[in-house]
């Protein structure tokens, strides 16, 4: 199956798999370079506030000092790359394109509907609880299991100490958000973008909205990628030192009855170097009931949603094409 991987190879030109019809393709010159993006120090001061207000501006911020041990986030990318550059052999293993599978080499985001390919290979690992996962992880670099181990719990208690701020942020108790989805399944996609000799005409993947409550990433730091809409236009988020991307998943748009925005975002690839990133999702457990808080829903704000599981909106996502019309879309109230 090592064919299928696009990191096994260095390519020259671009498949014409991998080519997108001139109305969809990236248009990089008009990305906004250089935009104010939100920035929330989370041993400093108003952080609830600071948070809210990102939620409900642009759906994603980036934290410093969260408390994520900075060694532990350069060895998080360093195993990663180290796995991507194993013998195509040993990946060959690992590659499954069954997305009910619980730890997988992939590529693309669905290759057994999607019509064209996304330029990227990926590694998608369940991560809670550790202990009846780790044992189907790859042992291959040595230090992986251990290295990405100690990164998913630092994480996770991370994840729990935003939906606090966010549970506040909106009038709620600060474990409203916590509660309210159960317990938290935690997925991993260790993405690899390799260099792409026309960037132009691809995407490591298109606008898409990310299913789960809560994405939390860690971004290469030499090589940027990641591109959000705001206000219309595409913005780039630079690789900001120490720093993690924090964005709103459709699950908490839900829970805030569409006060906090799922944002729509991108991967651009580029010709001269690979570049890595690190999304951890938290997860609703899959038969808690989702749907908009009910201090939240009033005469003047009725619900934006109807109440779903989880189990149910997850199938639906992966029924669909990434880049079709916001999912939660399908759930909305007929009032």
């Amino acid at each position: 199956m090592a064919d299928q991987l696009i990191s096994t190879a260095v390519h020259r030109e671009l498949p014409g798999s991998y080519v997108r019809p001139e109305s969809q393709r990236p248009r990089l010159d008009e990305v906004v370079p250089d935009a104010q993006i939100p920035v929330v120090d989370l041993a400093g001061p108003d952080v609830v506030s600071r948070i809210g207000q990102a939620c409900a501006t642009h759906g994603f911020f980036q934290v410093v000092n969260h408390g994520v041990p900075l060694e532990l986030m350069a060895a998080m990318l360093a195993v990663a790359y180290d796995f991507f550059r194993l013998p195509p052999e040993e990946k060959a293993k690992l590659y499954s394109d069954d997305p009910a599978k619980k730890m997988r080499l992939s590529t693309s985001f669905n290759v057994r509907k999607e019509t064209v390919r996304n330029w990227r290979d990926y590694l998608r690992l369940h991560c809670h609880p550790l202990e009846q996962y780790v044992p189907d992880w790859p042992t291959n670099p040595p230090s992986f299991r251990d290295t990405v181990s100690a990164y998913c719990r630092e994480v996770r208690e991370l994840g729990f100490r935003l939906y606090a701020a966010i549970s506040e942020s909106l009038g709620l108790a600060r474990d409203y958000a916590e509660k309210a989805l159960g317990e938290q399944e935690q997925h991993m996609a260790v993405n690899f973008y390799p260099e792409c000799p026309a960037p132009e005409l691809t995407y490591g993947l298109p606008a898409h909205t990310d299913p789960n409550a809560l994405t939390i990433l860690l971004m290469d730091q030499q090589v940027a990628g990641l591109q959000v809409l705001n206000q219309g236009r595409w913005i780039a988020v630079n690789p900001r030192p120490n720093a993690l991307v924090v964005n709103i998943g459709d699950q908490l748009q839900a829970l805030s009855n569409g006060r906090y925005r799922s944002v729509w975002h991108r991967a651009v690839v580029n010709s001269d170097m690979p570049r890595m990133s690190v999304a951890s999702f938290l997860c609703p457990c899959n038969d808690v009931l989702i749907g908009p808080a009910a201090s939240l829903v009033t005469e003047e704000s009725p619900a934006v949603y109807r109440d779903y599981t989880y189990a149910e909106y997850y199938t639906k996502f992966w029924s669909r094409n990434l880049d079709q019309e916001h999912c939660l879309e399908l759930f909305r109230t007929t009032s």
